[in-house]
């Protein structure tokens, strides 16, 4: 039994052109490994790849203020490097919701698309 996305999409191919039912064909639902992809096209794909480089860079800083924070002994020591891990922590969060967000924007980019054809089609 076909779900009701299937068939919607099914009917609105059987109004497409050929060059229009292909484009139509792009717009598919992406899996989470095609979104991530999508980050590194289009624009802002230099973003992308500045956002994910500073990711893993922060990230490997945090690791590092991790160990030094688990291996000093003197309290000022403790803080400076507790400061610094959260710091890192903090970093990389906003950059990940950053890259959420554009997976997000890029789905309904992707929505207002198939919308747009299908208005098209109807007139």
């Amino acid at each position: 039994m076909k779900n009701q996305n299937e068939e919607i999409d099914e009917m609105i191919k059987a109004v497409l052109s050929k060059e229009e039912a292909t484009f139509y064909d792009n717009l598919h639902e992406q899996n989470l490994f095609e979104m991530v992809g999508g980050l590194f096209s289009g624009k802002l794909k230099w973003l992308g790849v500045i956002n994910v480089t500073f990711t893993l860079v922060f990230t490997i800083i945090g690791f590092y203020c991790l160990v030094q924070f688990m291996e000093v002994e003197a309290t000022n020591d403790l803080i400076r490097w507790g400061v610094g891990l959260m710091a890192c922590m903090m970093a990389t969060s906003m950059m990940k919701i950053w890259n959420w967000n554009q997976m997000d924007k890029n789905a309904i980019l992707r929505e207002i698309k198939r919308l747009q054809l299908l208005i098209a089609n109807k007139h």
